[in-house]
């Protein structure tokens, strides 16, 4: 699947999220207590993501039009499983064959009663059609030695089989640092769509 192929299909999950008026500069969530402190949340590869990512907990700087990153969806959460927040994508990453921990392809977010997004980690994705062709004989793929986990199709999200990792950096999981639902986050403050 093409760079391109892959936007237009993350695009078109993104809907009407008014994140324009989510945050302003300066407005990023004081980190509590009880952020990145959890079961995995010394681990060097949460040390590292953490430090990598720091400058985003403020949504503006990751969606300012140099970045690269784009609204890929609202809030994603499951009936009783908790959320995974909203994702926030680099399209140029997902299909560059690259997994680098200081450089991940989604950032999460999650919607705060004051309208804010709070940073709580980020997900590591490889459509695994493109990582077959770059690597035909070599192992699935891992980040950091953490072997990621298979989307396989057809999917909730409407996408390409893919290989992915959640990795829960500023907000405690009490599932783990790598489980893909996080029941301390909530979509519950999104904002819903005008009509």
């Amino acid at each position: 699947m093409s760079r391109h192929t892959l936007f237009i299909a993350i695009s078109t999950l993104a809907l009407a999220l008014p994140l324009a008026c989510a945050a302003t500069p300066g407005d990023a969530a004081p980190m509590d207590m009880h952020q990145g402190t959890g079961v995995n949340g010394n681990s060097p590869l949460v040390q590292e993501i953490r430090s990598a990512t720091a400058k985003y907990k403020d949504i503006n700087v990751a969606l300012h039009k140099e970045t690269g990153w784009v609204v890929a969806t609202p809030c994603v959460s499951g009936p009783d499983t908790g959320a995974m927040g909203v994702h926030v994508v680099n399209p140029s990453r997902i299909a560059d064959g690259v997994l680098d921990p200081s450089a991940p392809e989604a950032l999460i977010y999650e919607p705060m009663p004051d309208g804010s997004m709070r940073l709580v980690g980020v997900e590591f994705i490889e459509v695994a059609a493109d990582w077959a062709a770059r690597y035909p004989d070599g192992p699935p793929p891992e980040v950091a030695g953490n072997l990621m986990n298979l989307l396989q199709v057809p999917n909730r999200f409407g996408l390409p089989e893919a290989y992915y990792l959640h990795v829960w950096a500023w907000q405690d999981n009490p599932k783990g640092s790598f489980a893909d639902w996080n029941t301390d986050v909530t979509c519950a403050m999104q904002p819903l769509p005008t009509t």
